[in-house]
């Protein structure tokens, strides 16, 4: 804070004094200095997609397009002494085999051999940097990058951490428990949206911007939490429909003389609520459905039993929460 309002006062100071006019008195609100501390976003985590490179066969077919073959070479010529030759390599003929699938020189089936090739050159290659007892060049790191972990997790970026999509805004992202184990891997996140931006890669370091999240491995029937920081000043009011994941559920707490007061809870919106804030009448939904169960029993597809059943289960989904829960 003393370094934020140094910066300030400096450039003012700077550019008023070049035109000799008196200092002014400076009134600064500062939304996220003042308040980000005070919410904190929780999600659990669904399950983690790990690096696993599909074998490869032991030859190539003689009819193998070239590309393929070079990439093949490639594979099987990684060392220790060329770790960023083979690495290289593997980009350019991988650019090569992209280029020529753009203008149908190869097919897809051979694009996607071409891949599994590559990725197993990479984990190769990552192999024998941990190995290494010299250093390996800095511009290697993005192997490390591109074999992280993918956590998959229950939240929209848009709807709670619009800042995170929309100017690369950077939160503390941590676990908030099991924080006497040593994390065991690296990784990213995504989200529950169809949308390809609904990701967090970029993280918070001492000496800059890391690409992964240090974090531990899932176990079975043992929830694992993480939590987003500093989100009190406008990620809440910032946040949108986008994929129609609402509003997420509020707990207020209150710290006195050491003690935990759980102050208040707000539920979050349901799918009834998200559908009628993009125009849908849920009671016209429902009868409309009633219609086609009844019209269903009629037909002596369902019982009346299975409609009622169905229909109960229809009318708890709108009433539930937009995100997974058990």
């Amino acid at each position: 804070m003393r370094e934020y309002c140094a910066d300030i006062i400096e450039t003012l100071m700077g550019t008023l004094d070049a035109e000799e006019i008196p200092h002014p008195t400076i009134i600064s609100e500062c939304g996220r200095a003042t308040v980000a501390h005070c919410s904190v976003l929780l999600f659990n985590v669904f399950e983690v997609t790990k690096f696993h490179p599909k074998a490869i066969p032991d030859a190539l077919e003689p009819e193998a397009a070239d590309m393929l073959r070079n990439l093949y070479e490639v594979y099987q010529s990684v060392v220790p002494r060329n770790l960023q030759e083979s690495y290289n390599d593997a980009l350019y003929y991988r650019e090569e085999m992209r280029k020529q699938f753009q203008f149908g020189a190869i097919s897809l089936r051979e694009r996607a051999r071409g891949d599994h090739i590559f990725w197993n050159i990479v984990s190769k290659i990552s192999k024998l940097m941990k190995k290494a007892t010299k250093g390996v060049p800095l511009n290697m790191e993005e192997i490390e990058n591109s074999l992280v972990d993918i956590y998959h997790v229950n939240f929209s970026v848009f709807q709670s951490l619009p800042d995170s999509w929309a100017i690369d805004q950077l939160f503390p992202v941590m676990p908030i428990h099991r924080l006497n184990e040593q994390p065991v891997t690296s990784g990213i996140m995504a989200d529950i949206t169809c949308d390809c931006d609904g990701k967090m890669d970029k993280f918070i370091d001492p000496h800059g911007v890391r690409s992964s999240l240090p974090l531990h491995a899932l176990r079975d029937n043992e929830d694992y939490v993480l939590g987003v920081f500093l989100v009190g000043a406008y990620q809440e009011t910032l946040g949108d429909l986008h994929n129609l994941l609402g509003d997420t559920h509020v707990a207020s707490i209150r710290i006195e003389d050491g003690e935990i007061d759980y102050d208040r809870e707000i539920e979050g919106d349901s799918i009834a609520d998200v559908l009628s804030y993009v125009e849908y009448n849920t009671k016209d939904l429902v009868e409309r459905f009633r219609a086609l169960c009844e019209s269903a029993v009629r037909r002596k597809s369902i019982t009346a039993n299975e409609r009622r059943q169905i229909m109960q289960a229809y009318e708890a989904g709108l009433r539930s929460y937009t995100y997974f829960q058990d």
